[in-house]
């Protein structure tokens, strides 16, 4: 049902008054409102009032019905009280494609394309949060449009380790920063009557045996690294849903999951949204009905199979719970909770006022998409200003620019896992330069290198042959004879979007580049100085070559306007801003989680599970780093520019402050190049005194700033307590401490020049 239907039939039954649809009988003047609407109704009166109205006329049948799937993405609504079916979609990325009814195939239609939207690495990696505002504004905006009430995203679990392959979809490795930046997007996205639902809630930070996976962890890197995103979407966000994950949390499923969903997420932080399960995440009635599940999507129960037709009522959650409570085992009181707040989400989103229909690939959307684009590509090396590219050459009457790589001509939109998209359309790289350069340079390809020739991902096909006869050998021999007459040679390769790269459901099985990568970047940097390699891919990788070539770009998955964004920033249209949202490392035993030998974790004897022990603790990414003394290829927060510029001036508002009150930092930052530039400040906190084990430094607060050659700035950041505390396992609380703290502030995790103390009292 798409959302102008749903509208209409709403105000069909505003007309009917004191009637029901359906037939239903006349409504009791109690039950009326003052406009003589019924209560449940009348958009005039409070939430709570209309859910309890709505409930109190809700059969048991109706209210086991609403909290579980009637199709692979659909609830049912209230067909007798008018309350329309709930449409859900995967993001985060943009407007998944429907498929048919009962099954995982493509519906076949031809009005369900959309704007694809770069990753969230790419979007937290912009570190601006009126970006991530506008992202989710737009997909919003494309969600109503398709009639869809809640979209599946965005994801914010961490950045454990580079071989996760869904790390594309998340935020990074700092809870401080994935809060900043999912909050806008909630706020943004639900501005639209659309609900978030946040995921995958909590501890999803590996694929391979996602279903088996039992983490153990401390209770304050639980809070400390693990939880703050998610909270933050609940509590300033006001996020309408979140997803549970697939793997276990002492032993239980975290779709039904005492602790996190009961104790954490409901009480303590007061959620009054539902959680819904991810697809087929729910493995038992009892734990479903009192361990904190609302809505059952994508079960297949009794050995049933993903191609099983009308299995709904065989949902642990549908006729079995119906079972138990007709047996006297339950009453409806855990069931009455869940349908108030799947009633709540109702009337936020399908029973909610809409302000307009939405809209779908407008050019605004294209326009926000590109934009994001290229705040959030980062360039991380740039030896002898190669960068930008110019047309002008000496040697040559028309300057020659070779493209090699596989990743300048595949789309990037299909594949992934659920967050492949039909998209409208999507500029390749080699296509982005053509139209940039084209008519000032000689613009020729190799393709260098073969990855993946397919081309499709649940019945969406890219349309593209990428069939190659020519050997590994060949290829390369074939780039490099070109590569010695060119002025620019420019590799895009990376990953790419299939099993065992970027792709849910399996990690990846090495840190190295795959395809034999490697060796045709060492046999182009024989040929030509000026080389140019741009990573596309959600993950970090190993890069033995790099210090053999001049300039490294990390491009992301980054949607429909790919090329035209890379194109931006590689000729010097856009000057690069973005900043890793994750350490680079240069091997994989940098990492704590694999230098401590706990992931992929060790199975249970005889059992199909596996213990994961997060033996590094609250020790992820750069807080590592500092702990073990490694060095990363590329630090956490680390991104250059086409311009410079200069920190300087720290002040503190005061010296000495209470842990009630605030603390203003503020530098000058100053443009000391050519170029317009955007530079982000950030800002560290270091506890001197701590009476327990702290980092080094964390990550509390930044600022993006935009300056002109020249200009200067004050750039202020205010940090509360919080910035303070950590997690007190034994209080089982946030804690802060007087004592003596450090505020250190410049442009990347290795790179904070700027420092003072405080005394907090």
């Amino acid at each position: 049902m798409n959302s102008i239907f749903k509208n209409t039939l709403v105000s069909v039954l505003f007309i009917a008054g004191c009637t029901f649809a359906y037939g239903a009988a006349p409504v009791a003047a109690s039950l009326i409102g003052s406009n003589n609407i019924p209560i449940y109704l009348d958009n005039s009166q409070p939430i709570e009032k209309r859910v309890e109205d709505a409930l109190s006329r809700m059969s048991l049948d109706e209210k086991i019905a609403i909290i579980h799937a009637q199709s692979k993405f659909s609830a049912p609504g209230v067909k007798r009280l008018g309350i329309p079916d709930f449409w859900t979609d995967d993001g985060p990325h943009g407007v998944r494609p429907d498929v048919l009814w009962d099954e995982w195939e493509q519906a076949g239609q031809t009005n369900d394309s959309c704007v694809a939207f770069p990753a969230l690495t790419c979007l937290t990696a912009t570190w601006n949060p009126s970006l991530s505002l506008l992202y989710g504004q737009s997909l919003g905006e494309e969600a109503l449009y398709r009639g869809k009430d809640m979209i599946l995203g965005p994801g914010v679990n961490i950045y454990r380790t580079p071989l996760n392959g869904r790390n594309f979809e998340y935020m990074g490795e700092d809870p401080w920063l994935a809060s900043t930046m999912v909050v806008p997007y909630v706020i943004g996205l639900q501005q639209n009557g659309v609900a978030s639902c946040v995921k995958h809630y909590a501890l999803n930070n590996d694929e391979e045996h996602r279903h088996q996976v039992n983490v153990k962890v401390s209770d304050r890197a639980l809070h400390e690294i693990y939880l703050p995103a998610f909270k933050a979407a609940v509590q300033k966000g006001h996020a309408w849903g979140i997803m549970g994950a697939y793997n276990l949390y002492k032993n239980q499923h975290n779709c039904h999951n005492e602790i996190l969903l009961n104790r954490i997420l409901k009480q303590d932080w007061k959620f009054d949204g539902v959680v819904v399960s991810d697809w087929g995440g729910t493995h038992k009635t009892d734990e479903a009905i009192t361990n904190g599940l609302d809505m059952e999507f994508g079960t297949w129960t009794d050995g049933l199979t993903m191609g099983k037709t009308n299995a709904y009522d065989s949902y642990y959650l549908a006729d079995a719970y119906k079972r138990l409570i007709l047996e006297g085992k339950f009453t409806e009181t855990e069931l009455n909770d869940k349908v108030r707040r799947v009633l709540r989400l109702h009337f936020r989103t399908t029973m909610a006022p809409k302000a307009n229909r939405g809209f779908l690939c407008s050019e605004n959307h294209y326009e926000a998409a590109r934009k994001i684009a290229t705040e959030g590509i980062v360039l991380l090396q740039n030896k002898d200003n190669v960068l930008p590219i110019s047309p002008i050459s000496s040697k040559n009457s028309t300057p020659k620019l070779l493209v090699v790589g596989e990743n300048a001509i595949k789309m990037m939109t299909v594949g992934g896992g659920s967050s492949s998209l039909k998209v409208q359309r999507e500029t390749s790289p080699l296509d982005g330069l053509k139209a940039r350069l084209g008519s000032t340079m000689q613009i020729i390809y190799e393709r260098g290198y073969v990855g993946d020739i397919t081309g499709d991902y649940n019945g969406v096909t890219t349309g593209q042959n990428l069939t190659e006869n020519r050997s590994e050998q060949q290829l390369i021999n074939d780039a490099v004879a070109k590569a010695k007459g060119a002025d620019y040679v420019v590799v895009f390769g990376g990953l790419n979007k299939s099993d065992y790269q970027d792709c849910e459901g399996h990690d990846r099985k090495s840190y190295d580049l795959p395809y034999a990568q490697n060796k045709l970047v060492e046999a182009l940097a024989k040929a030509n100085r000026n080389l140019v390699f741009v990573n596309i891919s959600g993950n970090a990788v190993a890069m033995p070559w790099k210090d053999k070539v001049s300039a490294i770009v990390q491009g992301w998955y980054i949607g429909s306007e790919a090329g035209n964004a890379l194109a931006d920033i590689l000729t010097g249209d856009v000057n690069p801003s973005g900043k890793l949202p994750f350490t680079w490392p240069a091997k994989l035993n940098d990492v704590g989680a694999h230098a401590l030998n706990t992931y992929p974790g060790t199975w249970r004897e005889g059992e199909k599970i596996i213990d994961e022990e997060y033996k590094e603790g609250i020790y992820v990414g750069y807080r590592w780093v500092d702990k073990a003394k490694t060095k990363p290829l590329f630090a956490f927060g680390h991104g250059l520019s086409y311009t410079t510029f200069k920190m300087s001036d720290l002040r503190l508002d005061k010296s000495v402050k209470t842990a009630d009150d605030s603390l203003r930092v503020t530098v000058i930052v100053k443009n000391t190049g050519n170029r317009a530039g955007k530079e982000v400040v950030q800002l560290y906190i270091r506890d001197n005194d701590a009476s327990v084990d702290r980092p080094l430094k964390e990550l509390k607060g930044c600022a993006k700033v935009s300056l002109e050659p020249g200009q200067q700035q004050n750039v202020s950041i205010t940090i509360g307590k919080d910035a303070m505390s950590f997690y007190d396992e034994t209080a089982q609380k946030w804690t802060c401490e007087p004592g003596k703290f450090a505020v250190l502030v410049g442009n990347s995790s290795d790179n904070l020049k700027l420092k003072k103390q405080f005394t907090l009292k």
